[in-house]
């Protein structure tokens, strides 16, 4: 009983920095961490362009930083494949003057390809708050207002998709203002089910999405927006969530990046994405800290 007892402290201490149950019993104290939006036009910080082309961005560094891994994918796309080869010559050049080294451009951990591309890197430590387990912090660099700093990653649910089993113990669900449900649990059946539904969606050698944000090195520097810990009293919020759908122009080659999948595949849609935006500049060393909070039931 004693044991039990500790255990379920344990995951009280745990929960309550996140989003259940904690939230639903501290509401009416705790006003500003419910997500409340009463228009879904007042939920964008930034302009979805805005968003779009930080992933972009992003994204292309990372590819062109992998080019040599790229062979499948840029076989079947000449036209992609000359694009990609003129901005790695931009970049090698970028390299030897920068370095006065001219041998092969060095490949680059994801975290330095962010930094070297948005200005900033972010990686999850174990948090400031007590007992709250793993936050995020911004490792090197700043981070100005209304920028994207990270992502939500997970599976994408549509009302009425089933997943009471994966929600138990799960404090990753996250809800967006239509219904839509996203479980960022990289671990246990969670885990498995994003895995296959990944896996199912794989097209020969185009990848619709990452999978590796399940490991402890993701190859996507921006997925780790699940572990970014509720604000308090003491710690104002410094992001916030927004909620943005991928367009079906978003270039094939970059969905390897995209650490989002559907959990059914039968409805033609957007896939959903949550980003997390900057409420302020944000300086090296700080922890995220969010709002926007919505009570999952």
């Amino acid at each position: 009983a004693a044991a039990m007892l500790r255990e379920l402290r344990r995951r009280w201490r745990s929960y309550k920095y996140r989003f259940v149950p904690w939230l639903a019993l501290n509401l009416r104290r705790q006003r500003r961490t419910l997500r409340y939006v009463p228009e879904s036009s007042q939920d964008k910080i930034i302009a979805d362009e805005d968003v779009f082309e930080t992933l972009l961005k992003t994204f292309k560094a990372l590819f062109i930083n992998d080019f040599s891994r790229q062979a499948d994918v840029l076989a079947l796309l000449p036209e992609v494949r000359c694009q990609y080869l003129e901005l790695l010559t931009v970049e090698q050049k970028r390299s030897k003057v920068n370095s006065c080294n001219h041998q092969d451009p060095q490949v680059f951990s994801p975290e330095e390809v962010l930094f070297n591309t948005l200005g900033f890197s972010v990686s999850r430590d174990r948090s400031s708050l007590v007992s709250a387990g793993t936050g995020v912090f911004v490792t090197k660099g700043f981070v100005r207002k209304g920028t994207v700093v990270s992502m939500y990653p997970g599976t994408v649910y549509r009302k009425h998709e089933p997943i009471f089993f994966q929600s138990l113990g799960n404090p990753f669900i996250f809800r967006c203002i239509d219904g839509v449900l996203i479980d960022g649990n990289d671990k246990g059946l969670s885990r498995s089910v994003y895995r296959s539904c990944s896996r199912r969606d794989q097209l020969g050698p185009f990848q619709m999405s990452d999978e590796s944000w399940l490991t402890a090195t993701p190859q996507n520097p921006l997925a780790v927006g699940q572990y970014v810990n509720n604000c308090s009293h003491e710690n104002a919020a410094n992001v916030c969530y927004q909620e943005f759908d991928v367009p079906a122009h978003f270039p094939v080659e970059l969905k390897q990046y995209l650490p989002n999948i559907v959990y059914s595949h039968d409805i033609e849609s957007h896939l959903r994405c949550v980003v997390l935006v900057t409420l302020r500049d944000i300086k090296q060393g700080e922890e995220l800290f969010s709002n926007y909070y919505t009570v999952v039931s």
